[in-house]
């Protein structure tokens, strides 16, 4: 049966209390559709919020470079709660255990 991407949620903002997870994209990025799927799936079944943000629409990472040259050669890349936990490949249970508080190493 073939499987079908979830869409992305809005992009709710920096300030939004409920997405724990921010997912760095960028269109034509397989490996983003691939996050896709896991975030929403891990998220839902841990009951946090998500958001996704493209880093080529603009933008300013903590560091005060553009979201894309921060992100860019990393995509995707999945945040919980401000920190990094995944890059490239995101494994479901690094951002399962993220989402509940534990060690991701």
């Amino acid at each position: 049966m073939p499987t079908t991407t979830p869409p992305p949620p809005p992009s709710t903002g920096p300030g939004d209390a409920d997405a724990r997870v921010t997912l760095y994209v960028r269109a034509g990025c397989h490996l983003c559709d691939q996050a896709r799927e896991v975030v929403a799936r891990v998220a839902a079944e841990q009951g946090a919020g998500w958001r996704e943000v493209d880093v080529d629409a603009g933008g300013t990472a903590p560091d005060g470079r553009s979201l894309a040259a921060a992100y860019g050669e990393l995509l995707p890349v999945v945040e919980v709660d401000g920190e990094r936990v995944g890059f490239w490949e995101i494994h479901p249970f690094v951002l399962a255990g993220a989402l509940r508080g534990a060690p991701s190493a």
